[in-house]
């Protein structure tokens, strides 16, 4: 989320809410957002569908997976810009993309 380079989508330069089941770290695997919230215990999302529930506001990013809050983190690193999808290896689908304005 709100990517500063959208041609360079990395979780250096984007809020990134990670959905990483098998990651060799599990601090920011599944429900995390990576580099700046952990979660613990992290959550198991593979092989069946998921909802993420993402909201940023401001300066706050709130991570809903499956009903569940999973981190919530207030930081101003990324004040804006756009979102995208990505995926790092393994079998990823999505469906029902939604956005809303707040």
């Amino acid at each position: 989320m709100r990517c500063q380079n959208p041609t360079q989508i990395t979780d250096k330069s984007c809020y990134e809410a990670n959905i990483f089941d098998q990651r060799p770290d599990p601090t920011y695997g599944t429900g995390a957002i990576v580099h700046l919230a952990p979660v613990k215990p992290m959550p198991k999302a593979g092989g069946k569908w998921n909802v993420y529930d993402i909201t940023v506001k401001g300066d706050k990013v709130t991570v809903m997976l499956n009903g569940q809050r999973t981190v919530e983190l207030q930081d101003s690193k990324f004040a804006s810009g756009p979102f995208a999808l990505q995926y790092g290896s393994g079998v990823v689908k999505f469906r029902k993309v939604q956005i809303r304005p707040l």
